[in-house]
C-alpha cells in the first residue's frame, strides 16, 4: 500500500514537472478585480499584450468588478494552480477589503503565490486654491486654527485617502470631516469648486489641476519625489514620517498558491522584462505610474510591512463596509 503511495506521488510530481516545462502551452487568463477602462484594466490589458508575445501564447483579461475585489480573488483562489489563472490586482482587495468586510474567503499569504509588483502609482497631497498653504506644515497649521470645518475626500469608505485623514484626525486631534465620493473624478471636481479642502489621489486624475493651477500639490505620498512635480517634497522631507502615510498603491501580479515554481518563474521573468521595456515604461509614463519589478521575495516582504499597518488604520478609524 504504501508502495503504490510512493508511485502516485511520483508520478504526480513527474506529471507537475513536465507541465511545468512545457509552460504556456495553452492561453493564459488575467483576472482584474475592475471594469474596463479602468487604469488597472489598461495596465492588464498592455501587460497582456506584450507578456503575450515573450510567452508565445495569448492572454486575456477577464474583468470581475464588484464585491470590493473579492469575486476576481475568488477566481484565483477556485482556479487549478497551474498558471493559467493569474490575478492582476491593485492593493485594495487584498490589503483593505479582508479588514474592511466580516469573513471574507481568503488568506492572502495562505492562498496566494506573490509573483511581482508591477507598477507605483503616483500619489499626491493636494489642496484647493482657498487653502492659504504651500507646504505641508502650513497645511497642518491652517486645519489645526479651522478645527471642525475643514473637509476632505476620499474615493470611498477605508481607502488610503480616508484612512490618512483619519489618521491626522486622531494623532493631530484636527476634527476634519469626511467626505466619500464614488472616484476620483467627482472628488477632484468637489475640490476645485472648495467644497472640500483637501484630498490624496493618484497624478493621473489631480495632475492636469494641479498644472493649471486650480489645485496646489503640498506633498508626495510615497519614498522618492516624482519627475511631474519635482519642486514637491513626499511626505517624509515634509516632516512626517509616520509609516501610515505611504500610499501602498501598486499594482501586483499573483498566482494560485501550489503553483508550481518552474512556472511560477517563468511568470516572473516575463513580467519584470515586460514592465521594464521601453514599450511598457512609456505605457505606465502616460498613466502615471512607475515600473517597478521587483521580485516575489521583494514583494512579500513590502506586504507583509504594510498590510498591518492598514490594517490598524483601518480598525482606529473605525471604518466598515458591508
Amino acid at each position: 500500500m504504501r508502495m503504490k503511495s510512493l508511485i502516485a506521488m511520483a508520478a504526480m510530481a513527474w506529471s507537475a514537472a513536465c507541465g511545468a516545462q512545457s509552460y504556456p502551452s495553452r492561453p493564459i487568463t488575467f483576472v482584474v478585480p475592475g471594469p474596463p477602462g479602468g487604469a488597472t484594466d489598461t495596465v492588464a490589458r498592455a501587460l497582456a499584450e506584450d507578456m503575450g508575445k515573450r510567452l508565445g501564447q495569448t492572454i486575456i483579461v477577464d474583468n470581475k468588478p464588484g464585491g470590493a475585489g473579492v469575486i476576481a480573488v475568488q477566481a484565483i483562489t477556485r482556479a487549478a494552480p497551474d498558471g493559467y489563472t493569474i490575478l492582476l490586482t491593485h492593493s485594495s482587495p487584498l490589503i483593505n477589503t479582508p479588514h474592511l468586510y466580516r469573513n471574507v474567503p481568503y488568506d492572502v499569504r495562505r492562498d496566494l503565490a506573490f509573483v511581482t509588483e508591477l507598477c507605483v502609482a503616483k500619489i499626491v497631497l493636494a489642496v484647493n486654491r482657498d487653502v492659504p498653504a504651500k507646504n505641508v506644515q502650513q497645511f497642518l497649521d491652517w486645519a489645526a486654527k479651522n478645527k471642525g470645518k475643514v473637509s476632505y475626500g476620499s474615493y470611498g469608505v477605508g481607502t488610503f485617502p480616508h484612512l490618512v485623514g483619519a489618521h491626522l484626525n486622531q494623532v493631530r486631534g484636527l476634527d476634519m470631516a469626511h467626505v466619500a465620493y464614488k472616484g476620483e473624478a467627482p472628488m477632484a471636481q468637489d475640490m476645485i469648486a472648495g467644497n472640500i479642502a483637501w484630498a490624496i489621489g493618484s497624478m493621473s486624475t489631480l495632475g492636469p489641476h494641479i498644472k493649471s493651477g486650480r489645485l496646489t500639490a503640498l506633498a508626495v505620498m510615497g519614498d522618492k519625489r516624482i519627475k511631474e512635480l519635482p519642486e514637491v517634497p513626499t511626505m517624509a522631507e515634509a516632516g512626517l514620517k509616520e509609516q501610515e502615510l505611504r500610499s501602498p498603491a501598486w499594482l501586483g501580479l499573483f498566482a494560485r498558491s501550489g503553483t508550481p515554481a518552474a512556472v511560477l518563474s517563468r511568470l516572473e521573468a516575463e513580467a519584470r522584462a515586460s514592465v521594464q521595456s521601453p514599450t511598457m515604461r512609456a505605457r505606465l509614463e502616460a498613466l502615471a505610474m512607475d515600473p517597478v519589478g521587483n521580485s516575489p521575495a521583494e514583494f512579500r516582504r513590502e506586504f507583509d510591512a504594510t498590510e498591518p499597518v492598514v490594517a490598524q488604520m483601518i480598525k482606529a478609524s473605525g471604518a466598515t463596509a458591508e
